[in-house]
């Protein structure tokens, strides 16, 4: 029996030394999946000193349980449905923020914080900016005084916080299950399992509720106008699922702020025609705008969204997305200097946000590099301010001209200016 014993253990570690000499030899076997399987057999050799120096660190994951012998090393491979399901990369530690607005919340803050997508707030921005775009644009319409347009700008900035952070809980209910897999979104407070799905569905339901008590700070009109809004938001992420063309169903949601401008300066859409069909046109200006710049966006998970079945513009237009992009930027520019058409317009408007929305696309278009995540990201985060400013300051230069030009039209009777004269001075003298 003791010899027995002996010839298996001999017969083991030549076996074992076998393989140590071909993972010594060939770097290319030295790999996390056959990890687990050289420790197997080099730690039998703990007797031996000159191995004990030399023996692989144990990994804690073994992707390939059925390789039992050297020449299937190489071969091992992990099946199509588990590359699918397995994560991008191993997550890192989740590390809260140190810096910045969310910093500063309580640590059980910061999770709901971070659903609401406080610390990124590029995507607030351009829920704003449609609306914004709408106010100006009715504001110069109307000859609305600029007190009346600051507030109502003010609340659509507020409602632009609380609906996007709204928006982003609905999608991240719908994706809690496959952001784990996605190397950018692994450690979203849902995925990282920071809050459970029933929070997150009563923290959606508090921010409904603050975006509508909002909301009935506006003209009760703008009732009519934004409520139909959230069937969008809750479909967007469906239409990931279904369709290539998720981002136009984007469009379609954050582009709803074109509508509010008009009805929030006291203009009913359904009987002035004319601002109806200004505002169509600057509405499908903006849904453009949004396909342009989420599918730039939508680059940055492009691998990790064919793994999971995620789809979306990018990767049915792979090959050619500049040229997508390009015919995107030339349909918002059209679209915008019709809807500055249509509502009469000066030429400070038609070339103030035309000339710069032109410019500032097709520099984006030819400086981002698709291929680079920090590239997709800076021009994203930044691209708001590039279009959207620019668009917004040819809107104000307008307003101000229009102002200007209205006040100059207007002639005040001389019967006002002598009643005005002396009623302050009988005023005075009573």
């Amino acid at each position: 029996m003791a010899c027995l014993i002996s010839l298996s253990a001999a017969s083991k570690a030549s076996r074992s030394f076998v393989i140590y000499s071909r993972v010594r030899n060939y770097p290319q076997l030295e790999h996390p999946r056959f990890a687990c399987l050289q420790n197997q057999h080099i730690c039998s050799f703990s007797s031996f000193n000159f191995f004990r120096k030399r023996a692989v660190k144990p990994t804690s994951t073994c992707y390939s349980q059925s390789c039992h012998r050297p020449e299937q090393f190489h071969d091992a491979r992990l099946s199509t449905t588990s590359r699918a399901l397995a994560p991008a990369s191993k997550p890192p530690d989740y590390r809260p923020p140190r810096a910045g607005l969310i910093s500063s919340l309580p640590a059980s803050w910061i999770p709901y914080a971070e659903l609401a997508r406080l610390d990124k707030p590029a995507g607030t921005y351009y829920l704003f900016f449609p609306c914004l775009f709408s106010t100006l644009m009715a504001a110069s319409y109307t000859h609305a005084p600029p007190l009346a347009v600051l507030e109502t700008c003010a609340l659509f900035f507020t409602g632009a916080l609380i609906m996007r952070g709204a928006g982003c809980t609905i999608n991240d209910l719908w994706d809690r299950n496959l952001d784990p897999h996605v190397a950018r979104t692994r450690l979203r407070p849902l995925a990282r399992q920071a809050l459970t799905p029933f929070r997150a569905l009563a923290f959606t339901g508090f921010q409904l509720l603050a975006g509508l008590g909002l909301l009935l700070q506006f003209p009760t009109l703008c009732l009519y106008y934004g409520i139909p809004s959230l069937i969008l938001v809750a479909t967007y992420p469906l239409a990931k699922r279904i369709t290539h063309y998720p981002q136009f169903v984007l469009g379609l949601a954050f582009s709803w702020g074109a509508f509010m401008g008009f009805p929030a300066l006291g203009i009913d859409l359904i009987s002035d025609q004319t601002a109806a069909k200004g505002i169509m046109a600057l509405y499908a200006s903006c849904v453009s705008w949004t396909v342009l710049y989420d599918m730039i966006y939508a680059h940055m998970d492009i691998k990790d969204d064919a793994k999971v079945g995620i789809k979306s513009i990018a990767l049915r237009h792979e090959k050619e997305t500049k040229a997508v992009l390009s015919g995107l930027a030339v349909a918002q520019t059209t679209l915008l200097f019709a809807a500055g058409a249509l509502l009469n317009a000066s030429p400070v408007f038609l070339i103030g946000t035309s000339v710069s929305t032109a410019a500032t696309l097709g520099i984006m278009i030819w400086k981002v590099r698709l291929k680079h995540i920090s590239s997709c990201w800076w021009w994203f985060k930044y691209g708001a301010w590039f279009t959207g400013g620019g668009i917004s300051l040819g809107l104000l230069a307008e307003y101000i001209f229009q102002r200007g030009r209205n006040d100059r039209q207007v002639e005040v009777p001389p019967s006002a200016f002598r009643e005005l004269i002396y009623g302050h001075r009988t005023q005075l003298f009573r």
